[in-house]
């Protein structure tokens, strides 16, 4: 059983911490030139049997490495905390990012801490668990009154944390956590009057999972397939794929179900039904109908909500979704399609609106799926992820490294100089080819073969998860273009480039 991190009298310190952040919002926040310091932790503080499924999940916590290019503010610190060592190849790599501040410059303001434990356990229990560290990062934090921190996703271990060190977090109070849950979005959206597919939530084992299934095929006798959904499921490895093909009519529809619950096909790698069923009965979860159409996309819209209670819509995308039943995230396209880009976004504010009424802060995403009838494009929300995601860290790429701004009234991204920018990403970049090449190997293809992100034209590519490259040739690409032709084409290019060079070295000649 998981340990309880919350303490008494937890929940009113970290509420007290929060009128802290909002003081800091309003007197240093507005002002780039103004001191601060940022003290970031990457934890993925998610359930590690699922996490486990991902291959090189223990690098994920590099993909917030975006954030150290908060430096090019110059009186602004960041501390920067991970599990390992972090190449100092890859922390020189974003630092050569910053547009127009020396490298020194930046370096000296940079603080990089580590646990030196690999282990599958969150960073953040690893960090409580090493009260040297604790003080070392208290030493570099300074004044606590210009500080805050910021994580991937904010639970009961974080909250500790930010008591321990007293420092506010820009991000959600783990007590709204059920309403990021797979039961808690598909209720918040329906208050919200979004539109969800039809399904059913709380479910807590077989019986409810297949009392659910049988339900959703009497209401819809053509339903071909349902989704099972861990309610803390992660990047879609929590989902499983429940088929009727076959099934009866009538009475024997239930033990017809029932009988074929554990063969559903699970999308995390190797999971069997044993562990899934074990999971469900320990956190919960949906089942809901799976939406089909010839024409379907799954687009995100994402969102911020300041201290100061403001709510902005900051991005959409279109994901890209594949693994063994399409579920799996692997990437996305900056901005959505531009045939319903402002459609997600107008219904996801309608949700992100209903959250900030209920207290949530930060950054967070409403996942969509939309099938195009005759009428038009029809959306169904599935899904709220109250934290940092998949598409969070390639938008902030954009945003740092061309000082552009979202612009929420045609959904595009503007330069200073007027002109759009368009991106794909993925974190799934992966071949075994790959495996062996270090950080300085990738930064040198990228350079020679002329990819690599330029500050004066604002396109190129951007590397992330350099430290999965080596040992699980993975890693994550930020391709920046003049138009999402342009940006899928710069991938395209990247993957040959990377291929090309591989094959060569494998084969014993130059790269």
């Amino acid at each position: 059983m998981a340990q309880d991190y919350t303490l008494p009298g937890d929940i009113e310190a970290f509420r007290a911490l929060r009128t802290r952040l909002n003081d800091l919002y309003k007197r240093v926040f507005p002002d780039p030139l103004l001191p601060r310091t940022v003290l970031i932790v990457p934890s993925l503080t998610v359930d590690a049997e699922v996490l486990a499924k991902i291959s090189g999940v223990p690098h994920y916590e590099e993909r917030m490495l975006c954030l150290l290019l908060l430096l090019r503010m110059p009186q602004t610190r960041v501390i920067y905390v991970s599990s390992a060592p972090i190449a100092e190849a890859t922390i020189d790599y974003y630092l050569h990012l910053l547009e127009g501040v020396p490298h020194r410059h930046a370096r000296e303001r940079l603080t990089i801490l580590n646990c030196q434990d690999s282990s599958d356990r969150p960073l953040t229990e690893k960090i409580l668990d090493r009260p040297r560290l604790m003080d070392r990062i208290r030493q570099a934090l300074g004044d606590r009154s210009l500080a805050h921190m910021a994580c991937y996703t904010v639970t009961p271990v974080e909250r500790r944390l930010a008591i321990e060190l007293d420092l506010p977090v820009y991000g959600c109070d783990p007590d709204l956590s059920p309403v990021g849950s797979k039961s808690g979005g598909r209720k918040m959206f329906r208050e919200a009057g979004v539109p969800v597919p039809d399904g059913f939530e709380d479910l807590r084992d077989e019986d409810d999972i297949a009392e659910a299934l049988a339900e959703l095929k009497r209401r819809n006798p053509k339903l071909r397939r349902a989704v099972v959904k861990l309610n803390e499921g992660f990047s879609g490895e929590g989902n499983a794929t429940f088929r009727f093909d076959g099934s009866p009519d009538g009475e024997g529809l239930d033990g017809w179900v029932r009988e074929r619950v554990p063969q559903m096909e699970f999308e995390a790698h190797e999971m069997q039904w044993d562990a899934f069923h074990a999971k469900f009965q320990e956190m919960g979860g949906i089942v809901e109908a799976f939406v089909d159409g010839e024409d379907k996309r799954s687009p995100s819209a994402q969102f911020r909500i300041d201290p100061a209670g403001y709510v902005e819509a900051v991005s959409t995308h279109d994901q890209v979704l594949g693994g063994q039943t399409g579920q799996e995230f692997l990437g996305a396209l900056f901005p959505a399609d531009e045939a319903y880009r402002l459609e997600i976004q107008a219904e996801g504010m309608k949700a992100a609106q209903l959250l900030g009424e209920k207290g949530v802060l930060g950054r967070f995403a409403v996942d969509f799926i939309s099938v195009h009838e005759a009428t038009g494009w029809k959306h169904f929300a599935i899904e709220v992820n109250l934290r940092k995601g998949g598409t969070t860290h390639p938008f902030l790429m954009l945003q740092y490294l061309t000082d552009g701004a979202y612009d929420s009234a045609t959904g595009l991204f503007n330069t200073p100089a007027g002109e759009p920018r368009y991106y794909y990403a993925t974190d799934n970049l992966e071949s075994d080819c790959y495996r062996g090449l270090l950080a300085e190997d990738l930064i040198d293809i990228a350079v020679r073969n002329g990819i690599h992100f330029h500050g004066a034209t604002q396109t190129g590519v951007v590397f992330h998860l350099i430290g999965a490259l080596s040992q699980h040739g993975k890693l994550g690409a930020v391709c920046v273009g003049r138009s999402l032709a342009d940006a899928e084409e710069l991938y395209r290019a990247t993957v040959a480039i990377l291929d090309r060079e591989c094959r060569a070295g494998r084969d014993g000649r130059p790269a």
